[in-house]
């Protein structure tokens, strides 16, 4: 295959690893791409002018390796402190980091069956003892089923691919059972809908919030995300990665990421729109018999009585749209939709509608 693992000089563990596969990427734009959750809007006109000519000609020299501005403009953002935030190069990054930092030498992970893929690549990975917790049959995410478990525990919220959210209450009842053990939230969806728990973070000091800068600030291609705690979890993570690598944001990056969250106007209309889409796309989902779980995120997840999750992801792809479908168990019958332009929605439902009617 693609990673050559019989390879004889790959170690024991690197031939066992079951490597995250993210969202196909065509070469040749001939698509609507709707399964990788990207933004449908470009960044902010502020990001394409601090990407100028003067920082390219700096490329010869490191970027800041403390990301000093990015650090302080994010911790501005959420009312913060500099040693609150971690940035990375995205949250990807900051997830290795943090199961490095606090996972592993009889320390395990806890995470649902049904999530964001690269939990369990990661585990695997670094070798941590993995303790799956499943959903429940409504696709939704109790915490009472994390309450007794000692390790680490990482919850996606809002969840993907599902879209559901844990109400920041629920968050916070885990937190208080056991403060001896570091519970990680997800967020990368968060800002289209869903309670952040970034309000919560001088009071536990066992909360670490991820953010991405992907997907609500149309960054997806410079890869910046960050980890927002206590100066001990960030004090954690900085050790974790000034021991793989100094420099994880890259001199334009950090310079397109301040520049993207100094725009709050534009984050808010960009965030709204994805939204009112959202919104719109899914009662016509419902008005054409599709099951759409309650989304909180950038993407819709549904399923139809009468089709198939493959059969429909297949008959997009026919029409030139591509959406995602997990062959999995329990999600089978689903596909994962991204939320696009308002041209790329309506394209999407008169596609559903020919390959569902009949």
């Amino acid at each position: 295959d693609a990673y050559m693992l019989e390879s004889k000089y790959l170690s024991p563990l690197a031939r066992g690893l079951t490597p995250y596969v993210p969202g196909e990427q065509p070469r040749d734009q001939q698509y609507i791409k709707l399964n990788t959750n990207e933004s449908p809007f470009s960044p902010s006109p502020r990001v394409v002018k601090a990407l100028s000519r003067a920082e390219v000609l700096k490329l010869n020299l490191y970027s800041d390796p403390t990301c000093g501005v990015l650090t302080d403009a994010i911790a501005a953002r959420y009312g913060l402190r500099r040693e609150n935030v971690l940035a990375a190069n995205g949250s990807d990054e900051v997830l290795a980091f943090a199961f490095r930092a606090f996972c592993g030498q009889g320390r395990g992970v806890a995470y649902a069956d049904i999530t964001y893929g690269f939990y369990k690549a990661q585990s695997a990975l670094f070798g941590l003892e993995a303790t799956v917790v499943p959903l429940r049959e409504d696709f939704t995410l109790h915490v009472d089923d994390y309450m007794d478990f000692p390790g680490t525990i990482v919850i996606a919220n809002p969840n993907a691919p599902t879209g559901i959210a844990v109400p920041r209450n629920d968050i916070q009842r885990l937190l208080e059972a056991n403060p001896d053990r570091v519970v990680i939230v997800d967020e990368a969806y968060v800002d289209f809908g869903a309670e952040s728990c970034v309000p919560m973070i001088y009071r536990y000091d066992n909360l670490l919030v991820t953010q991405t800068m992907s997907k609500s600030r149309s960054l997806a291609g410079l890869r910046v995300g960050y980890a927002l705690g206590s100066p001990n979890l960030i004090a954690g993570l900085c050790c974790v990665r000034d021991s793989i690598n100094s420099y994880t944001v890259d001199r334009l990056a950090q310079a397109g990421a301040v520049a993207a969250l100094e725009d709050g106007p534009y984050f808010e209309e960009m965030r709204e729109r994805v939204i009112r889409t959202r919104e719109r796309t899914e009662e016509r989902l419902r008005a054409m018999g599709f099951a759409v779980l309650e989304s909180k995120a950038n993407f819709l997840f549904v399923s139809h009585p009468k089709r198939t999750g493959k059969a429909l992801l297949d008959g997009l792809r026919e029409q030139g749209i591509l959406v995602r479908w997990f062959d999995r168990p329990r999600i089978g019958n689903y596909l994962r939709i991204s939320v696009g332009t308002d041209d790329e929605m309506d394209a999407l439902c008169a596609a559903l509608k020919a390959l569902t009617e009949g």
